[in-house]
């Protein structure tokens, strides 16, 4: 990661160092690496850079509606992020299922989750403002953050929104980068079964592929999958040799 120098814009009117922040937000989190770095790098930068927030985490809900909680700062948030599972109410739960941005000045009286507000102050959270970051093929995700503070953020704008957009790039870039890497290492999976193959059984590259594919249409299990047993069984063999 890139030196970020921890600062928070104190005055939202003015916005005074807001160049400099947006230009370290942006350095950091358009740094090359896996998706598990990036969402790291952005509740991390959230948490250091958004005026008021004390916490950040990452939401998201699977397409099988399965909801998880990544990159939390701060193990009080993942207990704040489950109640939201839970009860299925509160700002986070709204970002990755009903609203594009959710805010909360007092959530120890907000008429929306009046099971989950109470519970969120007895762990010392009085404000919270979730944006939802991504949407795609039925899988969603949100960023979190939290305050201690009444009124934390003012608005659901300004700079929060500003590194919502940094972080939607972020996300995005770290998403196609992991499927890219996904699918090379099944190229290079299915390579070594198709050279495993024409070796045990004398076949052209050719015939070995059309091999995997019969085998992969018979058994109904992916091509990768049958890919990654024969390399390991081939791996087994050798090692028993």
């Amino acid at each position: 990661m890139v030196g970020f120098s921890s600062r928070k814009l104190t005055n939202m009117g003015g916005w005074p160092g807001l160049h400099d922040v947006m230009a370290d937000v942006a350095a950091s989190l358009s740094e090359a690496g896996d998706l598990e770095q990036t969402l790291d790098r952005i509740t991390r930068t959230a948490r250091d850079t958004v005026p008021g927030a004390d916490y950040a985490s990452i939401s998201v809900r699977h397409s099988d509606g399965r909801l998880e909680t990544l990159a939390a700062t701060d193990p009080l948030v993942v207990e704040a992020d489950a109640l939201q599972y839970e009860l299925r109410e509160g700002p986070c739960y709204d970002a990755v299922t009903d609203e594009d941005s959710t805010y909360c000045p007092d959530l120890s009286n907000d008429s929306r989750w009046p099971r989950y507000g109470p519970k969120a102050r007895d762990l010392g959270l009085a404000s919270q403002l979730a944006f939802r970051l991504a949407g795609r093929k039925g899988t969603y995700t949100g960023l979190n953050l939290y305050s201690g503070s009444l009124a934390a953020f003012n608005e659901p704008s300004g700079i929060a929104g500003l590194f919502s957009s940094h972080a939607k790039v972020a996300l995005g870039y770290a998403e196609e980068l992991d499927t890219l890497k996904a699918a090379v290492a099944t190229r290079q999976m299915i390579g070594e079964a198709i050279g495993i193959v024409m070796e045990r059984f004398t076949l052209t590259e050719e015939r070995a592929f059309e091999f995997l594919i019969r085998l992969s249409q018979t058994s109904n299990v992916k091509l990768r999958n049958v890919a990654t047993e024969i390399v390991r069984l081939s791996a087994d063999a050798s090692i028993g040799t």
